[in-house]
């Protein structure tokens, strides 16, 4: 920053900032389904797409690897999330949801829309999807 900036100035501020508002926001709702924010972006992407590889997983939630595998570790413990062996020929291990976890997925994302409900409220139906376009293009720049 120079001396003449504040961190009203500063992009990283303002983003995080929200993020922070933003998650607050979500948490509230999906603590009922008993997961985090985190764990349900986690459980949605396993969910579209089972079978999912680690690397994939990584990138598409522009995690590295060993947070990822942090995250995703007190959902295997619960029995949310299962890693096995795609083939007796291949090594990969692709991520899919237990029943448990197909069950969890159900209920948080009943309350997930219940919280994008409040932030669109809050924020503008319009302007939420302006907002989502911009970060999505922002994550895929390349």
């Amino acid at each position: 920053m120079t001396s003449n900036s504040s961190p009203l100035d500063c992009n990283c501020f303002a983003i995080r900032q929200a993020a922070r508002y933003v998650s607050q926001m979500y948490e509230r709702h999906l603590n009922v389904a008993g997961i985090t924010a985190a764990q349900f972006t986690l459980l949605a992407a396993i969910g579209r797409k089972p079978g999912v590889q680690m690397a994939e997983l990584s990138e598409q939630m522009v995690m590295d690897r060993t947070t990822l595998v942090r995250a995703l570790k007190p959902l295997q413990r619960d029995g949310i999330v299962e890693a096995a062996q795609e083939s007796r020929s291949s090594r990969a291990v692709g991520l899919r949801l237990t029943a448990l976890g197909k069950d969890t997925l159900a209920k948080a994302s009943a309350q997930w829309r219940a919280a994008q409900e409040e932030f669109e409220a809050k924020f503008g139906e319009q302007r939420a999807k302006a907002l989502r376009k911009s970060l999505f293009e922002l994550t895929t720049m390349e």
